[in-house]
């Protein structure tokens, strides 16, 4: 029996259509320094158009790749829609990759135009070279005479090319299960992997952004979006956003915690996202010059685990972070973590420092290094393997056999990452496989630990790995940032987390380091903390 339901697509176009109609007068506003310059949904959807007669004009005629290397602006979001709403594919370079990783990627993908920003014309100039499929850059809020292109390479002024393009275009109709965009994973082991979501994926994505029990993004909300938006397409936000009429405020390249805090008394969002250490910078400031940050009142956090005592620290300031968990892979939504009804006090404190419940979309499972499944009982540990609409089933171009095909089996994505699952569904992530610490044939979380040395008042940051161990194999090597005139000795640290974790996992290994090495998307690199460490250079004490 067939059901009497109508098929309509889930394209970008149709989502255009809706939030620019629908949600007219909501607006995406990019902070410049000093001040904002906004655009309603209306004007973005015209510019859109603009920008689609454009590429037709360089010749984008179907599912070409269009490359952006921008900051989170008005801009990048007119792309984030045209492009994929034309039948092209929107492909954020990410502005944070080494050269020659940038150069892999926008040969892989094949991109055809490159999109680059104004402020990031030196960075591009460096590498555009080595790109072999490009034929065309449009400058972005800049000054296209300054690019040196190479041979067959022609630079365009994004204002011009838009100038005198109609403001309306016939978005045509578009297979939901067709590519809309991609992103390629950091890359911290091998080549980067590309990523690619289609319309479907993206849509049922920006509803579960939407939903109650997610992101919970609403009409009513202004957004601040710091997520980077070649970061797993900005965790949803753009197209969410669209999708229920929520206003967006970009901001630009201003991510210090200072210009972010005039935003934040400037433009008034209601909710924000960003990475762990975003709030960390800002929660160092806002110690030093506090500030009122009504109406905020909600931070989806991700990208990697947000410390407890960074949760509370905000908690005192009237603002809820909310923990998630999610991959380039994952789209990125895999869980979120709001308690369940009815608990309060400690028992809804437990809830909130998990990485949160799996959505009816996402199904999950442990796996024990034998490949057995493992229960959900939240004391079994294992690897976190996933599946879904909206996850990966595949990298592009890269085929069986091939390095990074081995992440995916039986129609699951292997996350990498460790923990378990309580009996109601929320994961507790105890570390990535490649960071978990053997000592003695017992497992250390390098998380844990780093949560609790976090939790000292003297510490801005900790990153933990392991070191190798004549007698125990390995023990772990705590990286210590301290706040700003703060101090603390490692005995100090020790005798501080003595009281809070197992006494054989006390570490005997302490460094003071200036800054913890950050990945292109802010995640601690740990790759390059062991390489400093078994390079000698870090200043290392051993406890006895």
């Amino acid at each position: 029996m067939l059901g009497t339901m109508q098929d309509g697509q889930l394209s970008i176009a149709n989502l255009l259509r809706h939030g620019s109609r629908v949600h007219a007068t909501a607006e995406v506003v990019t902070w410049t320094g000093t001040g904002s310059r906004r655009a309603t949904y209306t004007e973005v959807a015209r510019e859109a158009a603009k920008l689609a007669h454009a590429l037709r004009g360089l010749g984008v005629t179907s599912d070409q790749r269009i490359g952006t290397f921008m900051w989170n602006n008005n801009e990048h979001l007119v792309a984030y829609l045209a492009v994929p709403a034309m039948g092209a594919v929107l492909h954020t370079l990410n502005i944070r990759l080494f050269p020659e990783q940038l150069t892999y990627v926008a040969n892989h993908a094949e991109d055809h135009v490159v999109l680059v920003d104004g402020t990031l014309v030196p960075l591009l100039a460096k590498v555009l070279p080595t790109f072999d499929t490009v034929k065309h850059v449009v400058v972005v809020n800049g000054d296209a005479s300054t690019v040196q292109a190479p041979d067959g390479v022609t630079v365009h002024s994004y204002a011009e090319l838009l100038a005198d393009q109609p403001d309306e275009f016939e978005w045509p109709a578009v297979d939901e299960n067709s590519a809309a965009a991609m992103c390629y994973t950091s890359g911290t082991t091998g080549d980067p992997k590309g990523v690619v979501y289609t319309h479907r994926s993206i849509w049922l994505h920006s509803m579960q952004v939407c939903m109650t029990d997610s992101m919970a993004l609403a009409q009513s909300d202004r957004a601040l979006v710091i997520v980077p938006q070649f970061h797993a397409m900005s965790w949803g936000l753009p197209y969410a956003a669209l999708m229920v009429g929520a206003s967006l405020i970009m901001p630009d390249r201003f991510l210090q915690p200072e210009p972010l805090a005039a935003m934040i008394a400037a433009e008034r969002p209601t909710m924000a996202g960003a990475v762990p250490t975003i709030w960390q910078g800002l929660l160092a400031l806002l110690k030093q010059r506090p500030q009122d940050l009504a109406p905020l009142t909600r931070a989806v956090v991700g990208g990697s685990a947000c410390p407890p005592a960074l949760m509370a620290a905000f908690d005192e300031l009237g603002v809820t972070i909310i923990h998630a968990w999610g991959m380039t892979e994952t789209s990125p939504l895999g869980s979120v973590s709001r308690p369940p009804a009815g608990v309060s006090g400690d028992e809804e404190w437990q809830y909130r420092i998990l990485q949160g419940r799996f959505p009816g979309s996402v199904r999950a499972r442990l796996m024990a290094d034998d490949g057995t499944q493992l229960p959900w009982d939240n004391e079994a540990v294992g690897e976190l393997e996933v599946a879904g609409p909206w996850v990966a089933a595949a990298y592009y171009r890269v085929a069986e056999g091939e390095e990074g095909s081995e992440k995916f089996h039986d129609g699951w994505l292997r996350t990498g990452d460790v923990g378990a699952i309580t009996p109601d569904g929320f994961l507790r992530l105890t570390d990535r496989s490649k960071d978990i610490i053997k000592s003695g044939g017992e497992w250390i979380s390098s998380v844990d630990l780093e949560n609790q040395v976090m939790a000292h008042p003297a510490v801005a940051e900790a990153a933990v790995i392991g070191v190798p161990d004549e007698k125990w194999s390995e023990r772990p090597l705590v990286a210590v940032v301290l706040a700003e005139g703060q101090s603390a000795t490692p005995d100090e640290l020790r005798s501080f987390l003595a009281a809070k974790v197992a006494k054989w996992q006390l570490p005997e290994n302490w460094t003071f380091i200036d800054e913890v090495p950050k990945t292109s998307v802010g995640k601690f690199d740990k790759k390059r903390l062991r390489a400093a460490a078994a390079g000698g250079e870090l200043d290392i004490a051993h406890l006895s």
